[in-house]
């Protein structure tokens, strides 16, 4: 078998400026989206001003996906009778804190998604969530990737792979459930991918679709949010609001925008400008110019993260690949989806451009490894040197 190495490759290098890219602008739209005409000098308790804090999540974010993209990705699959099983370890770790967050978890926003690091001063914490999104692509691939062929038999390969992502889904959906659609999408895509059934998928999709129904009819906020997306007008202050301010806040800005950092809706009128609803932010300040420029860069991404998967050297890089480019095109369409009003409201980030520590970082350490996939390549076999032959010695 020839061995893998990993050298710079065009794909590798465009992802990673492209990566980039999206956190530069990332950090100059969260500056911007927090200006405040009360808020003390940027000066006073630096750490706690959010734009710091993004710059400061952003370059870690970039470390993690240098560092990333440098060590082997086959590190993570799984080895068939092997102890060490990082992938195994970060799924069975990813299921302790998703319960742990619904015992003891911070509440943020309405909803219980967080929880906290150090003392309450730094304001540190980190949302599970988000680790999930990372652990079920790995722990997947791997999984997919050790099974072979057997990833169409229903009982012994399709069916435990599902039960550790409803799993996951569940334990997400309680609080988050825009990101349990979006973890089922993309694990339902490798699984795929991998040679699943689609009968089989389809038919272990039914109790998924099931409990979708139960999680929208549990919590209230839920079924509001989806008939005020039928009208957002009939409750203009109430429920409607959010949506109306964030088509607002777009139309706003014509085709070249008022400016960087001259947006009016960021003061008080457009909220969560900073989060989920900053490309609306970007759509004010820079137009549909540049609206259309960001979801350029993400096309731009999933291009060469499409070539990342058909060059991938084994299995398990390119179902690697595949999760990674899945995880991150998927959510930034349906964040965008959101903030144009094209499907109800959900918490969901822009990937690397919203304001977020977490989020970013993890989503830095999943581009490093698309990154890396991308890289590896099937070492050159050695040409056997001819050795010369031996002296035969001379008879006197």
């Amino acid at each position: 078998m020839l061995g893998i190495q990993s050298r710079p490759t065009a794909c590798s290098t465009m992802i990673c400026i492209v990566a980039l890219a999206l956190l530069s602008l990332g950090v100059v739209m969260v500056f911007s989206a927090s200006a405040s005409l009360t808020a003390p000098s940027i000066t006073e308790n630096v750490w706690k001003n959010v734009a710091v804090r993004q710059a400061a999540y952003s370059l870690a974010a970039l470390v993690v996906l240098l560092m990333t993209g440098l060590c082997p990705h086959e590190a993570w699959r799984i080895r068939p009778r092997g102890v060490f099983q990082p992938s195994v370890y970060l799924m069975a770790l990813t299921m302790t804190v998703l319960a742990l967050v619904l015992v003891v978890g911070e509440e943020r926003h309405g909803a219980k998604r967080w929880l906290s690091l150090g003392p309450p001063s730094l304001g540190l914490g980190f949302q599970p969530s988000e680790v999930a999104k990372l652990a079920e692509v790995i722990f997947l691939a791997g999984y997919a990737a050790v099974i072979g062929p057997r990833i169409r038999k229903f009982w012994f390969g399709l069916l435990p792979a599902l039960c550790v992502l409803g799993l996951t889904c569940a334990l997400v959906g309680k609080e988050d459930l825009g990101t349990a659609v979006l973890l089922a999408s993309v694990g339902g895509c490798i699984l795929l991918g991998a040679g699943a059934r689609i009968w089989h998928m389809i038919l272990l999709s039914l109790p998924g679709v099931a409990g979708f129904i139960y999680l929208i009819k549990e919590e209230p906020y839920r079924i509001g949010r989806l008939t005020s997306f039928m009208d957002p007008y009939a409750d203009p202050l109430g429920k409607g609001y959010h949506q109306i301010q964030s088509l607002i806040t777009i139309a706003s800005g014509g085709w070249w925008g008022r400016g960087l950092g001259c947006g009016i809706q960021k003061y008080g009128y457009l909220p969560e400008g900073r989060n989920d609803f900053i490309f609306a932010v970007i759509c004010e300040e820079l137009g549909i110019v540049g609206g259309l420029a960001v979801i350029a860069l993400f096309g731009a991404l999933l291009w060469h993260g499409r070539k990342a998967v058909l060059s991938a050297s084994t299995e398990f890089g390119r179902l690697l690949a595949l999760g990674a480019t899945l995880t991150i095109g998927l959510q930034g369409a349906m964040n965008i989806a959101v903030v144009t009003v094209s499907i109800p409201t959900k918490g969901i980030a822009l990937p690397l451009v919203s304001a977020g520590g977490s989020g970013v970082i993890l989503l830095g350490f999943l581009v490093g490894l698309l990154v890396n996939v991308a890289r590896a390549r099937p070492a050159a076999p050695m040409t056997p040197v001819e050795t010369p032959p031996a002296a035969v010695p001379r008879v006197p």
